[in-house]
């Protein structure tokens, strides 16, 4: 179960946060396998004047808008499905509203089962993909 973090320019239209964030979902569906149930993205705004960046880091044109979105999921995809993770992510998003590709900003974090409590109190390491009661 990925959680997505994703900041956006505060002037983002809702329009454009909704296409963003199932641009991502659809992403990980396509590229790891991920259930279309697991979608966890918690979208926060950024005024410009509190994010600085650099807009020519490695060689790459950014515009003030930039999108940044950071994956949180298990230990175990091989470097070609975050590679495909990536290149999905950016023609999602580009396809749906336009956005760059310069523009985007994906970054992946790895932990274990242990390091997840998805509901209840449970540890994950315990349920390991099972359905609670409430389902």
């Amino acid at each position: 179960m990925p959680f997505v973090r994703t900041s956006l320019h505060k002037n983002t239209s809702r329009e454009n946060r909704k296409a963003i964030v199932d641009g991502v979902h659809q992403a990980l569906i396509d590229a790891i396998g991920m259930p279309e149930d697991e979608l966890f993205n918690l979208v926060s705004t950024y005024d410009p004047e509190d994010f600085f960046y650099s807009r020519t880091f490695n060689g790459i044109a950014r515009s003030d808008r930039l999108v940044v979105v950071e994956i949180t999921l298990r230990r175990g995809r091989s470097d070609a499905m975050k590679r495909d993770i990536y290149a999905r992510i950016a023609a999602n998003c580009e396809a749906s509203i336009g956005l760059s590709p310069r523009d985007l900003f994906i970054f992946l974090h790895e932990n274990d089962h242990s390091d997840w409590s998805v509901g209840n109190g449970v540890c994950a390491m315990a349920l390991v993909q099972q359905r609670g009661q409430d389902s």
